[in-house]
């Protein structure tokens, strides 16, 4: 599984993109149902973010939706923290 997040916004308006290949991590029935979780939850256009807020486009194996700060569900807000960290 293929999971890429985009993050556009915020103060600097800085756009920020990481990717993660689940394909070969131990640990990746545990990112396949996180990002499910996290799909579910998401738009298919990107929402009306707040001012200086983070808006967010997340891909998994061609699937996207968007979400934007402050309305991150849990999953949604723990997927796009992992991603962010450990992608490339």
């Amino acid at each position: 599984m293929r999971i890429e997040v985009r993050r556009t916004g915020g103060f600097a308006g800085i756009e920020r993109r990481a990717e993660v290949d689940t394909s070969a991590r131990p640990d990746a029935p545990e990112w396949h149902a996180l990002a499910e979780r996290a799909l579910a939850a998401g738009r298919g256009s990107p929402p009306v973010g707040v001012p200086d807020g983070f808006g967010y486009r997340i891909t998994v194996d061609g699937r996207t939706v968007y979400a934007a700060d402050p309305r991150l569900t849990e999953d949604q807000r723990e997927l796009i923290s992992r991603v962010l960290k450990e992608g490339a």
